[in-house]
Order: C-alpha cells, then structure tokens, then sequence
C-alpha cells in the first residue's frame, strides 16, 4: 500500500523547550523593560521586539517545517539572532551601570540556572521578580536566554539529522509518487 500520507505533520512548537524558554524570556523582557527602563527609551522598545521575535521566529519556522527544512532552519536562526541581541541588550544594561554580570562558577549564577533549568513556565518568572532586583533580573534572563540558545543549536542539529535521514519534501513526493505508480503497476 502507497504512502499516500507523505506529508509528515509537524510545527508542535508549543511542546519544545526553547519555545517556552522563549515565552519565559519574552515576559521576563516586557517586565524588566518597562519596571528598569525609562520611559520614552528606545531600548525598550528594541528589547521587547527582541524578545519577540525570539518567540515568534521559532512558532513560524515551526510551522514552515512540514513542508521546508530550508524556512525552519532560516526562521530558527532568525529566533535564535534575535535572543543573541536581547542577550548583549542585557550585558550591556549591567555594564553601563556597573552591576554584576554573574561569573558561571559563582554560587548565584548555579543556583540561579539550576532553577532556570527547572522552570519552564512564565508564571514562576512573573512571581519570582516581583522580590528581586534589577541586576537579578538581568542575570536570570541571560540565563534564560543562552539555555535557549542551547536548545535552538540542539534542535537546529536534529533538523539536520531528519533533514539527511529523510530528505526533504520533493524527495518524500517523489518516493510516494513511485510507491503509488509501483503498486498500480
């Protein structure tokens, strides 16, 4: 019997890690801004949209990916870009202010990706900030965002891999295509 499903679904963005770390990053991004920035600043702006992006970027090539490797992988490194200037937006916030950009070996910088690690869910962040600091915030959404990065790259390998398991959409056509005429003789 002919594969006449050739189209193999995907886009179930809404289960992937880095989705919801992008969730995490986007709201922990819209409360930071708008509590630590001044009003009228363009970072804000610039931030917000960052974190957007991150966000939206992975929910569309998501769902480009049933029929395009190639707009998946685009989209995801568009997201994944997006994170990456978010990141240096924050870099940049404790720099100019000299506050501390947390070492990866001091014990706030552990306990505080531990606890990014197991918390995937925005409402823990949106509770959470209420009692920290600016300078806290900043560290947790960096950290946020480079476990993000992990998972893209992570995610970006495993395309790869489907991408030379499989092929991509012509070449699941075309093996349908000759199962079907095959079978009909």
């Amino acid at each position: 019997m002919s594969n006449t499903n050739f189209i193999r679904q995907k886009g179930n963005y809404e289960e992937l890690l880095c989705y919801k770390k992008s969730v995490c990053i986007y709201d922990a991004t819209y409360y930071f801004a708008h509590k630590y920035l001044q009003r009228g600043d363009r970072t804000i702006d610039q931030m917000i949209q960052a974190a957007r992006s991150g966000k939206q970027n992975i929910v569309e090539g998501c769902s480009a990916a049933t029929t395009s490797a190639e707009s998946e992988i685009k989209l995801l490194n568009v997201a994944k870009a997006s994170l990456q200037e978010l990141l240096e937006d924050y870099k940049d916030y404790l720099r100019v202010r000299g506050l501390e950009l947390w070492d990866n070996k001091s014990a706030k910088h552990v306990q505080a990706r531990r606890a990014c690690a197991a918390h995937n869910e925005p409402e823990y962040y949106r509770q959470a900030f209420e009692k920290r600091n600016d300078e806290t915030i900043a560290n947790i959404a960096i950290i946020l965002i480079k476990q993000a990065d992990y998972l893209l790259k992570r995610y970006f390998d495993r395309i790869k891999q489907d991408f030379l398991e499989n092929g991509g959409i012509k070449e699941e056509m075309t093996r349908s295509r000759l199962q079907w005429r095959k079978e009909r003789g």
